[in-house]
C-alpha cells in the first residue's frame, strides 16, 4: 500500500474528497528476498478508506508479488443508479444501468454495455499528444501540461502539495495498519492549522 496514488487517485477525483481514516488487512508473507526493510511484508493488502465528511468507504486491494493475478491498474465504482467496472486493464470496462423493479424477477434488472475509455489527445498541444498511448492511461502528459499551464497561469495547480499528501499519505497509514494487524488509523489532514503549544 506504500504506493497507492495510481489506486486511489481515480476515486479521490471523483469523490473531491480526502481520506479521513484507514483499515488494512494483510494476507499471506512475502518470500524473505523481495521483503524490504521496515516495509511491506505482505504479498496482498485490502483497505477500507472513509473519507472525510462523507458516508462513503472505498475499498483497495493492492498485490504485486506472489498472487496468481494479472497486472492491472483498474477501478470500479458502485452507485444507486449505475456503476462502473473496470477489472482487467487490456478489456473494455463494463457499465451497469440500473432498470425500474419487475415483481416478476428476482431482483433488480440490470443492463450491462462493454464500454471505451475515452481517448483525449486532444486536450494537449500536439508536441505532445502523442505520448497519451502511453501508460497508466495515457494520464502522464496530462498531469505534466497541467502542471506546466499553472506555472504559466501564475496559478495553484490541479495536484498542489496538498492534493499530493491527501493521494499519498492514505496508503502510508494503510500499510501501517496492515503491520499493525488491521487498526484502524487517522490520515492527517495536511489542510488543517497546526495546533500551538
Amino acid at each position: 500500500m506504500h504506493y497507492l496514488t495510481h489506486a486511489i487517485a481515480p476515486l479521490l477525483a471523483l469523490t473531491q474528497k480526502r481520506v479521513e481514516k484507514v483499515s488494512c488487512m494483510g494476507s499471506g508473507r512475502l518470500r524473505p528476498d523481495i521483503q524490504q526493510p521496515d516495509g511491506n511484508v505482505f504479498p496482498l493488502q485490502t483497505g477500507l478508506f472513509q473519507l472525510a465528511e462523507s458516508d462513503v468507504v472505498v475499498e483497495v486491494t493492492r498485490s504485486w508479488f506472489q498472487v496468481a493475478h494479472p497486472y492491472t491498474e483498474t477501478f470500479s465504482v458502485y452507485g444507486d443508479k449505475r456503476g462502473f467496472e473496470w477489472l482487467l486493464e487490456h478489456e473494455k470496462p463494463l457499465l451497469f444501468t440500473l432498470e425500474p423493479l419487475d415483481p416478476s424477477r428476482r431482483g433488480r434488472p440490470v443492463t450491462t454495455e462493454q464500454v471505451t475509455v475515452p481517448y483525449r489527445p486532444d486536450l494537449l498541444p500536439a508536441a505532445i499528444a502523442h505520448f497519451a498511448s502511453g501508460g497508466h492511461g495515457g494520464s502522464h502528459p496530462h498531469l505534466a501540461h497541467e502542471f506546466v499551464r499553472s506555472i504559466v497561469e501564475q496559478r495553484a495547480p490541479a495536484i498542489d502539495v496538498y492534493r499530493s499528501a491527501d493521494l499519498t499519505a492514505p496508503g502510508i497509514c494503510a500499510n501501517e495498519s496492515a503491520l499493525r494487524g488491521g487498526e484502524l488509523i487517522r490520515i492527517p489532514d495536511f489542510r488543517a492549522p497546526k495546533a500551538r503549544g
